[in-house]
Formats: C-alpha cells, structure tokens, sequence
C-alpha cells in the first residue's frame, strides 16, 4: 500500500489516463480494495470529479486545485464560478464539488437535542461553528429557546454586514413571540475570521437585550463565531 499523501509536483508533459493506469494506482480500485483511508485527499477529490480532460486525468485536475486553494478548508469556501474556472471543470462538476463541500459541513454538524438544555455557550458554538466557518457572508440569526432551555427553533433575521438598521428590534423578537419563547441567544459570523466584538455589535445587542426585557423575553446570549473559534457576550461580561 501506497503512503497516503505525496507531494502535488508540477505535471510532466508525458499523460496517461487513469484507465491505463496500473489496477493498485487507480483511485477508485484502491478505494475499493484498501478503504478510503488508503487515498490522499487528491486521490478522494479526483473521484469526486470522476473525469479528467484533454491531456489531464481527474487526479491532475485534483492536484491543479489544492496547488491553487492549499487545502480543503480554502477549498469548501469556493463556489461555483470559482471552481469551473478550472480546465476539465464544467458546471456540473463545479456544482458536484460545490454540493459535496457542503454536504461535508452537514455531516460535521451535530443537531440540537431537543431534550437537552442548552445553557452553555460552547453547546451552540459547537452546533454553529461547523455551519458558519465558512461563510462569506455576515449572517445574523436567533436560537428561540423554551423555559428550561431547550430549542424551540432557530431564524435567519438578515444576511450582508450587519448594522442596527438590518437588525431591528421588531425582526428578532417577531418569531420570538409568535413561538412564545421565554428566551433567545443571538449568533452571527465574522467572515473575517476575528471573534471580537465590534462597535455596531455591542450597540445592537445592548438594544436588544433592553427590548428583550421590556416585553419578557430574555436575550441570554450572544455568540460570534469565526472561522473555528467565538466569543460569547455573556462570558465577557457584556451581557
């Protein structure tokens, strides 16, 4: 058996199709016969994207990608326009890889236990990290939790840089009281990465919490997730 990654080095001018490869360097057939775990990321990718182009197989154009994203965190951040940039890559392959990436994320996220409270912040971080790490886009939601803590549901309220005026009070708590909360948690994401407050994210929590007391329903938290990491109001004593 083969060692499971070897480095992407440029490509010679001499090409052979997988299909005229050797049986035990064929992607598919060590998959087959050794178990994914026997294949570098290249080699899953190139199955993935199943056919290769003119002078380049699917394995090629598997390594063309990480030498151009470095790895697959970059990668799952990629859409479509991007990956059919790539020669060999069409929409529909562009499409499969986009859809593929996001399945990845669903799998690595583990649903709310509706008969488990959630009091801690690292429980909707752990729920919401794997869901929003790769966002390109600011995204503002609420979690509505029942009195002992337990997830009613979540809502997206807006999406794009988040100020005061797309995050209106009347917008968060409208579900909130259709669904007679008693409580929720804010969440959004830093697509930067920082899980510092910023200025306009203190202002619209501190709005909402006031709001949240005046009609009796409590604003527990507020969690920032980026990239890997968040930050909670309540652990910072914002809250």
């Amino acid at each position: 058996m083969r060692s499971k990654e070897s480095p992407e080095n440029e490509y010679t001018a001499d090409y052979t199709p997988i299909n005229k490869w050797r049986e035990d360097d064929r992607p598919r057939e060590r998959l087959s016969r050794y178990g994914s775990e026997s294949l570098s990321d290249s080699e899953l990718l190139a199955i993935i994207i199943g056919s290769g182009t003119v002078g380049k197989s699917a394995v090629d154009i598997s390594r063309i990608l990480f030498k151009e994203f470095v790895n697959l965190a970059n990668m799952a951040r990629a859409d479509i326009a991007q990956f059919s940039k790539f020669p060999g890559i069409g929409i529909a392959k562009a499409v499969t890889l986009a859809a593929t990436f996001e399945l990845s994320r669903r799998v690595a996220v583990s649903p709310f236990d509706e008969k488990r409270s959630y009091s801690s912040p690292h429980d909707v971080a752990d729920y919401f990290i794997p869901r929003l790490r790769d966002s390109r886009v600011e995204t503002f939601r609420i979690v509505l939790l029942d009195s002992q803590n337990k997830m009613i549901r979540e809502q997206v309220i807006s999406e794009g840089i988040l100020t005061s005026t797309l995050v209106h009070p009347r917008e968060v708590f409208r579900p909130a009281i259709v669904e007679s909360a008693a409580s929720i948690i804010l969440i959004h994401n830093h697509p930067s990465g920082s899980v510092e407050p910023s200025s306009e994210d203190k202002i619209i929590t501190k709005k909402l919490v006031e709001t949240g007391e005046i009609i009796g329903i409590k604003v527990i938290d507020h969690i920032i997730i980026g990239g890997t990491g968040f930050s909670s109001f309540r652990n910072l004593g914002l809250i």
